[in-house]
């Protein structure tokens, strides 16, 4: 057996599959959030760590085994979170996470000292975002010089997690390519990067982890972990990686052709490719897959939470969504919603705020406001799947996270675009992955190596009774309810919003 854990934003999850990928267990957890006016998103990682032990005794439990037969783990989590550690290997104080907006000053002072986007861009292959982990590092020695000077290891959630289970801190391609000090094109830690922050000092890159292989484990479990988690000290734990990466692999997205499109709390589309994607304007990210690849994605920061609060503040529950868009129109009678209650990122807008426009009394009703909200957060998505694919045109969407539940929002998805939506049988697409990457690398070690294609192949299924085809019929309401959209984000925030 193999086991997946997922450490997200809102919890961790833990996934026990069997040699063919079945599920037989799982476990879930939920997590704090800290937050405050200023932007700032932390969360103490000891939460992650009571979280995953909850999580995985609840996925283990009551299976007729001693342990011993979940031969290996993998971690996923969400990315670019910095977690930084004392000599003592004690954590220096909260983590900052993916959707922290309190950092973009930094992030834009950063660009700004090594000549804007482009050049950046030309010297490093990738531009870092408001959120990536290397502008906390900046916003860290500016505002808590003390806690700066203290570093001595810098990890992202999953690793962390990782030296918890192991003692052992290491780092791998995927996860470590949404740092904005790696190269994904020589896949590779950018020294120059935080030689700006800490002043030439060696004190930041000297903090930064080993880089391991897929294939690679990072060791087996701690004794005392492994009695607390219900396996033994036999089992072993892969090189894991960012939520995104795992997700591709959980949904077999693995090898050029497939799209990946994450309905979570915030929203992510992806697509792997053979070679790094080229965007000096830093829209889309040119991130390292976690199976050997590159996986360009664009990432938004507003989706089922705005969602859930619309939908809460009107006094509803999340099963009314389906009846809302079922019994409205595309176009929503012509409400429009930019749905930028966090800032955004995709396009890079990390102080602007919600709108809503074109309301009045005819079409002000419970259930179009519903449909303009999850319109809003599905058109920012839709103009990132542009982004990556250009011109070529994807035979299906492969559909996951929270949202994937909604049957409307599927149907949506595939009426807006034309293409057909497809839903995986296992929803929980981060720890299937993780579960599959720890079996390859498992794999690997033993002497009986097989490619991420055949392992994909093999335990990830297409749910039947989810999948939605379009209609074409409302393919031109969509279209312009969508220019309607991107004219009014354009008359909002003019070129930034391209």
């Amino acid at each position: 057996m193999y086991l997946g854990i997922d450490c997200g934003t809102q919890g961790t999850k833990a996934l026990l599959v069997d040699d063919q990928g079945v599920a037989i267990g799982r476990g879930y957890a939920p997590h704090a959030l800290i937050e405050r006016a200023t932007g700032a998103r932390e969360q103490d990682p000891q939460w992650w760590l009571d979280a995953v032990r909850d999580s995985v005794r609840q996925a283990v439990a009551g299976h007729d085994h001693d342990g011993s037969t979940v031969l290996a783990l993998g971690v996923s989590g969400q990315q670019h979170g910095l977690v930084v550690l004392d000599e003592e290997y004690r954590v220096i104080r909260p983590a900052k996470l993916w959707n922290d907006t309190e950092t973009t000053p930094q992030n834009e002072e950063l660009i700004r000292r090594f000549g804007g986007k482009e050049i950046f861009f030309e010297r490093f292959g990738i531009v870092p975002l408001t959120g990536y982990t290397v502008s906390k590092l900046l916003w860290l020695k500016e505002q808590e010089p003390e806690n700066f000077e203290r570093i001595r290891h810098i990890l992202l959630p999953h690793e962390y997690i990782n030296f918890w289970l192991t003692g052992e801190i290491c780092a791998e391609y995927g996860d470590a390519s949404g740092t904005g000090y790696f190269d994904v094109r020589t896949r590779s830690w950018i020294k120059e990067v935080l030689d700006e922050i800490d002043g030439g000092t060696g004190l930041l890159f000297k903090a930064l982890p080993r880089l391991i292989h897929a294939e690679e484990m990072v060791g087996p479990v701690r004794a005392e972990i492994a009695a607390q988690l219900g396996v033994t000290s036999s089992c072993l734990v892969s090189s894991g990686g960012g939520d995104n990466m795992m997700g591709a692999i959980g949904t077999g997205n693995v090898a050029e052709g497939v799209v990946t499109l994450s309905l979570g709390t915030s929203g992510t589309v992806f697509s792997f490719r053979n070679q790094t994607a080229v965007d000096p304007s830093g829209n889309i990210a040119p991130f390292c897959s976690s199976s050997g690849g590159w996986l360009p994605l664009v990432c938004t920061m507003n989706v089922t939470n705005v969602v859930t609060q619309t939908v809460q503040l009107l006094g509803s529950e999340i099963k009314e969504i389906d009846p809302a868009l079922q019994g409205t129109e595309p176009g929503a009678g012509g409400i429009t919603f930019i749905p930028f209650l966090n800032g955004e990122r995709t396009p890079d807008l990390p102080q602007a705020h919600g709108t809503l426009l074109g309301i009045s009394s005819s079409n002000f009703t419970h259930n179009n406001l519903i449909r303009a909200t999850v319109e809003g957060v599905t058109f920012g998505l839709l103009n990132g799947l542009k982004r990556i694919l250009e011109q070529e045109r994807p035979t299906r969407i492969l559909v996951i996270g929270g949202g994937a539940r909604s049957a409307q929002w599927r149907q949506l998805i595939a009426d807006a675009t034309g293409i057909a939506v497809e839903v995986p049988l296992e929803q929980e697409a981060g720890c299937l992955g993780a579960c599959i990457q720890a079996k390859y690398a498992y794999l690997h070690t033993s002497g009986k190596p097989e490619s991420f294609e055949s392992l994909t192949s093999a335990c990830f299924r297409i749910d039947e009774t989810k999948a939605a085809a379009p209609c074409p019929d409302k393919l031109a309401s969509y279209e312009a309810a969508h220019a309607l959209y991107e004219a009014h984000l354009k008359n909002l925030y003019g070129e930034a919003a391209s």
